[in-house]
């Protein structure tokens, strides 16, 4: 197993792409420390990782609010016994949907940028120290291919990307010299629960039916096939282990050939 003993946060860890990585890392032999505002969502995918035989703590947390950012990383300290090895940031928000920038209202626009962004920053900035500190480290963000080229009707969410994978960049020079790597996983569009919101407010703006939705997005994808979670999950072990002990400040696409 290529994370065993390893110790691991993941951030909006309850559904989706975030229940899939950290079955995924636990799978490799981590211990977990799962996090999300929702704290029932987060129990079953706790007890899958714990009758695999690895630790799971859960805590509840808002990731924008720095005080409970705070207390999560010191209860991970503490569940770990002072180690972080991995944090893997997956929480955050879908923001307006198929809404032209002049149409965006500015509280939608503020708030998917304060999630995506703040939300990505304030864990980075509570467990790089401990990281900087035993000089070891695997931080992966979860941008979006959003955050590589435009995204027509969704600037705020676009925005948000392009600043998540600014940080990204930003924070892998920083703390690179202390053997912490930092990269950022971009999705394209992801089969979950999220997808479906989404394909259901654009064929409803649209007159569409949802399958004509989803064919629009196959369509534009070399390999013509919707990506799932465990695809992410797949790309995410990978910056998290030693397999890419030196690539920093990096993005993988995983998102079928749709950005090409």
């Amino acid at each position: 197993m290529i994370l065993e003993g390893r110790k691991a946060i993941v951030t909006g860890a309850a559904k989706g792409m975030g229940a899939a990585i950290t079955t995924t890392l636990a799978k490799q032999g981590a211990d977990l420390l799962l996090t999300a505002r929702d704290v029932a969502a987060l129990e079953p995918v706790a007890e899958e990782v714990r009758a695999m035989g690895r630790s799971a703590t859960v805590v509840a947390c808002d990731v924008t609010d720095e005080a409970a950012v705070e207390a999560m990383v010191a209860a991970a300290k503490e569940a770990f016994g002072g180690r972080i090895d991995i944090l893997v940031n997956v929480a955050g928000a879908t923001g307006p949907i198929e809404t032209p920038v002049w149409e965006i209202p500015a509280d939608g626009f503020r708030d998917v940028l304060v999630t995506n962004v703040m939300g990505t920053f304030l864990p980075m900035k509570h467990v790089l120290p401990t990281m900087i500190a035993q000089h070891y480290g695997k931080v992966v963000n979860i941008g979006g291919t959003s955050g590589l080229r435009g995204y027509r009707y969704r600037a705020g969410y676009s925005s948000s990307k392009w600043g998540v994978r600014g940080l990204t960049r930003t924070a892998a020079i920083d703390a690179g010299e202390f053997n912490v790597n930092v990269n950022v996983v971009c999705p394209g569009i992801v089969e979950t629960p999220r997808m479906r919101k989404l394909v259901t407010e654009k064929a409803r703006v649209r007159g569409w039916s949802e399958e004509e939705v989803d064919q629009e997005y196959v369509a534009e994808m070399a390999l013509k096939r919707v990506t799932v979670p465990q695809d992410i999950a797949e790309a995410v072990l990978f910056l998290s282990s030693d397999l890419s002990q030196n690539i920093a400040g990096q993005e993988i696409t995983v998102d079928g050939g749709w950005d090409v």
